[in-house]
């Protein structure tokens, strides 16, 4: 790609960014100026009110709240997806649609426009499927830009010193996106915010505003558990829209118009080689590889990021096919390679089977029997159908769906070989927190964990394409740490199938056997020159595998400024002086998010980092909300101070007891404890936060000024990086007391002026 043209693409997209977000931030700041080009009378025709609608009715509440949640989870799952720097910042995108759906109830007063709803989604659209090529090789460097560090790994990306050219660079391209986020939800907050404040029972809407918002989230779940793509997505989030809007004929019409437009830009194929699915977990594209008229592979990819090959070893296929191999001999081959030191194992644990070529090799060399546990039900199925041998369909194989470190906690089984295939989830994160779905595989517990699973005389494999030094070392120590035994390292490099460097600990006696073969010695020899150094040793409480040290990254620390900045200016310069922060609901919402995302992170490590335990864990906070809504409701009177000392008991409960305590073999006995200890601080504040906005009357502006808390509350959640995952817990409750103090002010404040009042009558 001519980098002249990319250079090309970086100042159109960063100047189109800036221009759309000024003219966004025009109309909300002054909505006739900022649009004053296309005249008052042909906006005026695109603006709705509650009162367009018919009035406040819990009908449009229930939609507008699914449409809300649903779009949430869309954007999170969508944009995370298709421009990878957000995979790799995953909660920055959280963090804007609080920002959006916040200012948004500050605006709940305003009408609502339909250009200001879909403009930023189309010109989103846009950025992510245009098939032109200098934009997709800009949006596929941003990683590289904003990222490349030699104290933090990202794939794909070579570790370098911070350079700030590039940072800045990166920045004028991701700060603008994250604008345009924050834009598309600007709308949704301003139709609940609406119907909250106008409602004649706002604790009643509120609890119906939180269980529609949870059915949001189910709908979600549910279509991502069937496969489908972004354009089923926006097609049931248009259809939600029409069903609120279906009243108003012109509202309708553009309704349809824009989603047609949104939708005809994701239909555009981005390439013509590859086929596309959306699993539950990732976007995967599967690409065959040609030779001679004859399909030799498979090439399947995560978020446009390569992941795998699906390869046929067979003695058959390698016959007719001798080249691929390019003189090397089969038996090591990546795949093959643990079976010269643990030959016809009777039974195997392969963690991270993929498509199925560790299972095939496996088979091919003599396993009685093997476990096979992967977490995408899709690569499992594209294994199915595309593996030239066939391993799943196998009687000697057993496949089971589930997260690594589910397994490995809950299994009684032994195996006489263990093989972690390439666990590297690339850029796939949790979606409520900044753990990727990988990071409690490689943990000291996690190790300890496995290695109970090993029998007698078995032997442990991790498989690991190490790109620096550090990632060899952090490996090595872990290890050595666990198995009191320095592993045996050997770099692959298979010229057709999947490199790797192998880490072997377990018997002694297996090993000592193998090197005792002359070839495999030579092997060994020659394959074993390589740097390794020092790193931190990960653990469940900083499981941040791809990061050198704990430390919050320059690049997490700028864009966490210039956002919290952002909002700030975005509050301060927005209207008419009317936007000014309710600091007890502010610190509400920032303590919230956070004690959010560190239980979400915790009950990741009890049940698995997989979207059912986050789907799960999202809806019992949820209810908790709902309950606490319905404590209030019967106790309207209930104190404050009863909850506040409520969220520090249990606060302080969840800090003390450590997470391995709570690892029962039972899983509904171990939901029920993780209910209790972790999640029971939410209960409270919910008492909290429900009897406040009572207080107000449900005022909207209370409610974006919580949204906004939560923006800093999301910013706050890469502390951890340094800090590790309780100490979140710690500062949630601190910011619980600061919201505790502004109260106490608020409520003498208030009682100076009606004494001030009751005097100036008297």
């Amino acid at each position: 790609m001519d980098t002249r043209l990319v250079a090309v693409a970086f100042v159109l997209v960063a100047f189109l960014g800036l221009l759309s977000i000024q003219y966004l931030f025009g109309f909300y700041q002054d909505r006739v100026k900022g649009i004053a080009k296309l005249g008052r009378s042909t906006v005026a025709r695109w603006d709705f009110g509650l009162k367009d609608l018919g009035g406040f009715s819990y009908r449009l509440l229930i939609v507008f709240s699914v449409l809300g949640m649903f779009f949430e989870m869309m954007m999170i799952r969508w944009v995370s997806s298709e421009i990878r720097i957000f995979a790799y910042f995953k909660n920055f995108v959280l963090v804007a649609c609080f920002f959006g759906f916040g200012l948004g109830c500050y605006f709940s007063k305003r009408r609502v426009n339909l250009i200001a709803l879909f403009m930023p989604l189309l010109l989103l659209c846009v950025l992510i499927q245009l098939p032109w090529g200098p934009l997709r090789t800009l949006i596929a460097i941003l990683p590289a830009l904003l990222g490349s560090s030699a104290e933090v790994h990202i794939w794909g990306v070579p570790s370098m010193p911070t350079s700030w050219p590039t940072m800045v660079s990166a920045l004028l391209i991701a700060l603008p996106i994250f604008a345009l986020l924050v834009f598309c939800f600007i709308p949704f907050g301003q139709l609940v915010g609406w119907l909250l404040e106008n409602a004649t029972t706002g604790i009643r809407a509120y609890t119906v505003n939180v269980l529609t918002g949870l059915a949001g989230i189910m709908l979600f779940t549910a279509l991502c558990f069937v496969d489908t793509p972004p354009v089923v997505w926006l097609l049931v989030l248009s259809a939600l829209l029409l069903t609120g809007l279906w009243k108003v004929p012109r509202l309708r019409w553009t309704t349809v118009a824009l989603s047609a437009a949104c939708i005809a830009l994701l239909s555009i194929p981005t390439s013509h080689h590859s086929a596309t699915y959306w699993s539950p977990y990732q976007k995967l594209s599967v690409r065959p590889i040609y030779d001679s008229g004859e399909i030799i592979s498979y090439e399947v990819s995560t978020n446009d990021t390569w992941y795998q090959h699906i390869v046929d070893l067979s003695p058959d296929f390698l016959k007719r096919h001798p080249n691929l191999l390019n003189g090397e001999r089969i038996e090591w081959d990546a795949y093959n390679l643990p079976y010269r030191f643990a030959a016809s194992p009777k039974s195997v644990l392969v963690l991270g089977a993929g498509t199925g070529n560790d299972v095939a090799a496996a088979l091919r060399n003599g396993a009685q029997q093997v476990t096979a546990v992967e977490i995408d039900p899709l690569i499992l199925q594209l294994g199915r159908k595309l593996h030239f041998e066939k391993p799943y369909d196998s009687s000697r194989v057993s496949v089971v769906v589930d997260d690594a470190r589910s397994y490995i906690q809950n299994s009684h089984d032994r195996f006489d070989l263990i093989v972690f295939s390439l666990l590297d989830s690339h850029t796939t994160s949790s979606n409520f927190s900044n753990i990727r779905i990988d990071n409690y595989v490689y943990t000291v517990e996690a190790m300890r964990s496995a290695k109970k699973l090993l029998g007698p005389d078995g032997l442990f494999v991790v498989k690991f394409q190490v790109d620096n030094a550090w990632i060899g070392g952090r490996l090595q120590g872990l290890l050595t740490t666990v198995f009191e035994q320095k592993p045996l390292q050997i770099e692959s490099s298979s010229q057709y199938g999947t490199p790797g460097r192998f880490f072997l600990v377990g018997s002694q006696q297996k090993l000592d056997a193998a090197l005792n073969d002359v070839s495999v010695s030579e092997y060994v020899r020659d394959n074993k020159n390589f740097e390794v150094s020092r790193a931190s040793l990960t653990t469940d409480d900083w499981p941040y595998f791809y990061q050198h040290e704990p430390g919050i990254p320059l690049s997490v620390i700028l864009i966490s400024v210039l956002i919290v900045l952002m909002a700030f200016w975005f509050v301060a310069r927005t209207g008419t002086g009317s936007l000014q922060l309710h600091w007890h609901f502010f610190f509400l919402g920032a303590g919230f998010l956070l004690l959010e995302v560190q239980i979400i992170s915790k009950i990741a490590l009890l049940f698995g980092t997989t979207w059912v335990v986050n789907s799960i864990v999202i809806s019992a906070l949820l209810l908790l909300i709902v309950a606490a809504n319905a404590t209030v409701s019967r106790v309207p009177t209930i104190s404050h101070w009863i909850a506040y000392a409520g969220i520090m008991i249990t606060g302080a409960i969840g800090y003390f007891v450590p997470i391995q305590h709570l690892f029962f073999p039972n899983p509904w006995f171990k939901g029920l404890a993780a209910v209790c200890i972790l999640c029971l601080p939410v209960y409270f504040a919910g008492i909290v936060f429900a009897r406040s906005f009572a207080e107000v009357h449900f005022d909207s502006a209370a409610l974006g000024s919580n949204l906004l808390g939560a923006v800093v509350g999301g910013v706050l959640e890469s502390i951890s990086f340094w800090t590790g995952l309780r100490a979140l817990l710690l500062i949630s409750v601190l910011l619980y007391v600061i919201s505790a103090l502004t109260l106490k002010n608020r409520k003498l404040s208030s009682s100076r002026v009606g004494s001030s009042q009751l005097a100036a009558d008297s």
